[in-house]
């Protein structure tokens, strides 16, 4: 009798290959403890720098200069932001990301400190120079902390949470400053600088190990320099949305709501606060939600959205000079804002990945930024004198318009993010060609 042959041993099935797409996000990572001390001290920072934000004029007044001179020592310290950045940047890349944000917490903190001791008006002009120059470290320092310490399908929510960090501190922080300058100018000054120090020690104990990459089994990459990440599509998009958010969101609508309607007779100087107020409840409800939609639609979306709401909303505020208008419009612009932040930050953090670091290309995007923040008062504010304030008003919303058709040539980059994810390495980086995965628009 003969023995029955034994079945052949079958192949194991292979599972299907990992897809980029919603179904790959349905595990949605947590967000480290080191974000989170990141995102305490960012609310300490913006508390602070609301704080000296009320008093700091009306001090540069004190020293018996004009208007302009005031004024100057506001810009200042964007005007040193913006020069700074990119040795900023080049320090980040050579002395690691959290060396740099302690490095400039303690500059920004001794110099208001020192700030506070001005006996004339050169003397508070140079250390309100040199914090600019530490508010770019531990500014391009925590982008950079954000890039690499953060999963790559959380970057959304990660970047959402830091910025509302900054924005209810920024609106906590001049209700705070005007109580505080009941007792001088030079308080504000003083409680700002220890804020920081604390804020700096915090960051160092906590963020002891985080100059350390994990250990790699190849060599290790190359930072990430503005000439490769140029030659991107979605980094080229998100210069230009860059330079149009900071002209419009940091520079324009803060000098122009407040002169606009200051010059409308039947309007009081509460319509202005009401106005901003709107605006920064708009923007912090869009933010906070706009986080996740950016982690699960992708960016392109949001940039896009958020680049057309605030062109709509701040286009037309001039042209109806009325409480409810201007309210309306603010809500409109407001929720522009909100899905616009996030979204940008994670496009660099995309386009860097967290296996490179990047200082001099995030400080570019931030540079970007910043220089629309400073012609965009300047601009606007001749413009309103020439032709009024609807020209004004118009010209910031075809500025933030061109930013939203600068992203229709800019890729999604949320492949990028799943690639990372699932241990892929991005297949389209750097403006490296590759078929695009199905969330690729």
């Amino acid at each position: 009798m003969s023995t029955p042959t034994p079945p052949e041993p079958q192949p194991a099935r292979q599972a299907p290959p990992a897809t980029r797409g919603p179904s790959v996000d349905t595990a949605r990572p947590s967000i480290p403890r080191e974000i989170i001390v990141l995102v305490i001290a960012a609310f300490v920072i913006a508390i602070g720098f609301g704080i000296i934000a009320p008093v700091l004029p009306a001090y540069a007044r004190s020293f018996d200069v004009g208007v302009t001179a005031a004024s100057t020592v506001v810009s200042a310290f964007a005007f040193m932001r913006l020069v700074f950045a990119p040795t900023g940047g080049r320090l980040i890349t050579r002395f690691g990301e959290r060396r740099m944000y302690v490095a400039g917490l303690v500059i920004v903190a001794l110099s208001t400190g020192a700030a506070a001791f001005a006996q004339s008006y050169l003397q508070l002009l140079v250390m309100r120079g040199l914090g600019g120059i530490g508010s770019t470290l531990f500014t391009v320092s925590a982008m950079a902390l954000l890039v690499r310490l953060t999963p790559p399908g959380a970057r959304g929510r990660a970047s959402s949470l830091y910025g509302s960090a900054f924005l209810f501190g920024g609106i906590l922080g001049p209700a705070l400053g005007s109580l505080l300058a009941e007792w001088g100018y030079r308080a504000p000054f003083l409680v700002y600088a220890v804020a920081l120090l604390i804020a700096a020690a915090v960051v160092a104990v906590f963020l002891a190990r985080a100059d350390l990459r994990p250990a790699r089994t190849g060599p290790e990459a190359p930072p990430l320099r503005v000439r490769e990440a140029w030659a991107d599509s979605a980094f080229r998009a998100v210069i230009v949305g860059a330079f149009a958010n900071g002209w419009a969101n940091f520079g324009a609508r803060m000098s122009l709501v407040p002169l606009f309607i200051g010059s409308i007779a039947h309007l009081t100087d509460a319509v202005t606060g009401i106005v901003m107020t709107v605006f920064a409840a708009a923007n912090a409800a869009s933010l906070l939600v706009a986080g996740r939609l950016v982690d699960s639609w992708g960016r392109r979306p949001l940039l896009l959205g958020g680049l057309l709401l605030c062109a709509l909303g701040t286009g037309v505020m001039g042209l109806v000079p009325t409480t409810w208008w201007m309210c309306v419009t603010s809500v409109v612009a407001g929720l522009g804002a909100g899905m616009l932040a996030p979204a940008q930050q994670v496009v660099v953090a995309d386009v860097i990945g967290s296996s490179r670091s990047g200082g001099s290309t995030l400080a570019a995007f931030q540079m970007s930024q910043d220089l629309g923040a400073i012609l965009g008062p300047v601009v606007t504010g001749l413009v309103a004198a020439w032709l009024g304030f609807g020209w004004a008003f118009a010209l910031t919303g075809a500025i933030l318009a061109v930013g939203a058709v600068a992203w229709l040539g800019g890729r999604e980059t949320r492949g990028d993010a799943v690639d990372e994810a699932a241990g892929v390495g991005p297949t389209r980086h750097g403006g490296g060609s590759s078929a695009p995965g199905p969330s690729t628009a």
